[in-house]
């Protein structure tokens, strides 16, 4: 089983030619709407990738819960695990440019009422795999990686988005996830040592006995476990909209990691789901299926 605790978000889209500068209006070409929300997009992408997967988060009492839950829904993800809040279903504001770069605005809303005590909905146990991300209190976040360690799950945390205060639990996570900015913010907070990424990689794992993986968009994936490096290519594609790539990311590592899979293994199918992710627009509406996962590293052999 995989558990996700984590957001859940409405995504407010908007497509634009080129992105603003500070205090520029741009006009905008169209507008959708689709769920999202970090934790949302790593539980639809670890139920696409085949995985029984549960959700713990909180939606508002309002026109916006049902959907962003629609398609973890359709998705048979288990949803007991989701409460409702007083506060707004949680919103992100997306501007998408020509060139599949984005600029978001996160809106916690219901997010920030998942608390520690809500850990207990998740019922951990020994051989689960555990999602979390930084778009819910940071207390919990802690408290599932400690009640994970205590139930003998395993812990993958996406360090997305950078929090500071953050880096002090990092190392209680099995597999911090990061992208490169991310993980050169946390290098400085944490004073890793090394001349380039890689050595900082390295000295996490070794200071902290766990693994780090920092994702480079269109150059890969590196991992540094206190054992071993490696480095991941990522597949050759023109993006066309990059929202919901790294949650893709770890939504299928996750699930690789729940049937076994070596982590090389296990990091070039995520890699994989991540770049084809990236070939239609929205967070969700654009996580890859388990087939087409399948054929494309079929077609990349």
């Amino acid at each position: 089983m995989i558990i996700i605790v984590g957001s859940i978000n409405l995504d407010l889209i908007a497509n634009v030619d080129r992105l603003p500068e500070p205090g520029e209006t741009v006009r905008g070409s169209s507008f959708a709407t689709a769920p999202g929300g970090k934790g949302a997009n790593q539980a639809l992408a670890a139920a696409r990738a085949g995985a029984q997967v549960r959700m713990v988060g909180a939606v508002g009492k309002d026109s916006f819960a049902a959907e962003a839950l629609a398609l973890l829904k359709a998705g048979n993800v288990d949803l007991s695990g989701v409460g409702e809040s007083f506060a707004s279903t949680g919103t992100a504001l997306i501007l998408v440019g020509a060139d599949g770069e984005n600029v978001i605005a996160v809106v916690p809303g219901a997010n920030d009422s998942v608390v520690p005590g809500d850990v207990a909905k998740a019922y951990l146990k020994k051989g689960d795999v555990v999602l979390l991300q930084h778009e819910i209190p940071l207390q919990t976040v802690e408290a599932t990686l400690d009640a994970a360690r205590a139930a003998g799950a395993v812990s993958v945390l996406n360090t997305a988005p950078f929090r500071s205060e953050a880096a002090g639990f990092l190392g209680k996570a099995d597999y911090a996830v990061a992208n490169e900015t991310e993980f050169d913010l946390y290098g400085e907070a944490l004073s890793l040592s090394g001349r380039d990424r890689p050595a900082r990689m390295r000295d996490y794992a070794q200071k902290t006995g766990r693994a780090i993986v920092v994702t480079l968009g269109g150059d890969g994936v590196l991992a540094a476990t206190p054992d071993d490096f490696l480095a991941i290519p990522a597949l050759k594609i023109t993006p066309v909209d990059t929202v919901g790539a790294g949650d893709t990311f770890c939504g299928y590592f996750g699930a690789g990691l729940s049937s076994g899979l070596p982590l090389q293994e296990a990091l070039t199918r995520a890699a994989v789901a991540g770049s084809l992710a990236c070939l239609k627009p929205g967070a969700q509406p654009a996580i890859p299926l388990a087939k087409d996962v399948d054929a494309a590293l079929a077609a990349a052999r």
